[in-house]
């Protein structure tokens, strides 16, 4: 507990995660399936998502492109890293 929020230092949380990810490429799969993948632009305490360069994916498939996108974060299943 050396850093004075109450998590063991050396460990993450959640919210240290999501701060790291900020101007990376995600991936953002919402509870209907479909996956968002863009690069995150910001994002509130409700997990409402901002996105650029956004690529709605359907079935695995490619079904529009997007500049920018605008995700209500009660919709979110997950965010996740883009793994090169």
């Amino acid at each position: 507990m050396a850093d004075g929020q109450g998590a063991p230092s050396g460990s993450k949380t959640p919210s240290d995660f999501l701060k790291s990810i900020k101007g990376k490429p995600v991936i953002v799969k919402l509870n209907s399936g479909v996956d968002y993948r863009g690069i995150l632009a910001c994002l509130d305490g409700y997990m409402n998502i901002a996105m650029e360069q956004t690529e709605e994916y359907v079935n695995g498939q490619l079904k529009n492109k997007y500049g920018d996108c605008f995700i209500r974060g009660n919709n979110v299943l997950y965010i996740s890293t883009v793994r090169s």
